[in-house]
C-alpha cells in the first residue's frame, strides 16, 4: 500500500500514514477525504477509493516541534536536486568543512553534491580551491519539511505542502 498525507484540520501538514490507516480514519469519521489515490479497494459489498490527503475532523495541537531530521533527501529536497557547487544533477552529499578538519555533520555543514564535485573537493577547504557556494546552507523550518525528510512526496500533496515553503524545493 502507498501512502497518505495526513493534514490538521486548519490544514497544517502533520505528518504521512500508510492509506490503510487513513482510510481507517476516513470510516471511522476522524477525517475527512480531500484527494483521492486513485487507487480502488474491491471488498464483497462494493468498492472504495483509497485517500491520497486527509484531514482531521478536529484540530490536533502539537506542543512541541521536532527539529527537521538530517537525511540525504532531505538535504537533496533542501538544495533542489542540484550540486551547490556546479548546478549539475546531485548524486552524494559533502561537509563543505571536511570532517577530517574538523566540520560537523549538521544542517549548515552537510550539501549536495555531484560525484565529479565532491571527487575534486576531496577533504579541501573551499577557500584553498577557489570556489563557492550557490547559497548558504540552513536547516529548514515546518511541517512540510519534516514530511519531505522522510520518504517519497506524492505529486497531489503539493498543493498542499506548497504554503509551507516546499515548493522552491521541489522546482
Amino acid at each position: 500500500m502507498s501512502r497518505s498525507l495526513v493534514l490538521n484540520a486548519t490544514y497544517e501538514p502533520l505528518g504521512v500514514v500508510t492509506e490503510r490507516r487513513a482510510l481507517l480514519l476516513v470510516l471511522n469519521t476522524r477525517a475527512t477525504m480531500v484527494e483521492a489515490s486513485g487507487s480502488v479497494l474491491h471488498f464483497s459489498q462494493g468498492q472504495i477509493e483509497l485517500p491520497s490527503v486527509i484531514r482531521l475532523n478536529k484540530f490536533v495541537k502539537i506542543p512541541y516541534r521536532h527539529a527537521v531530521p538530517l537525511s540525504r533527501r532531505a538535504i537533496f529536497a533542501r538544495d533542489g536536486g542540484r550540486c551547490v557547487y556546479c548546478s549539475a544533477p546531485a548524486t552524494s552529499i559533502d561537509h563543505v568543512i571536511p570532517r577530517s578538519r574538523g566540520g560537523g555533520h549538521n544542517w549548515e555543514n552537510v550539501v549536495s553534491a555531484c560525484h565529479k564535485c565532491n571527487h575534486l573537493k576531496a577533504d579541501k577547504p573551499l577557500k584553498e580551491l577557489g570556489w563557492r557556494l550557490r547559497s548558504l546552507p540552513r536547516e529548514p523550518v515546518g511541517a512540510a519539511w519534516r514530511i519531505l525528510g522522510t520518504g517519497r512526496t506524492d505529486t497531489r500533496w503539493l498543493p498542499y505542502l506548497a504554503p509551507f515553503g516546499v515548493a522552491a524545493a521541489t522546482a
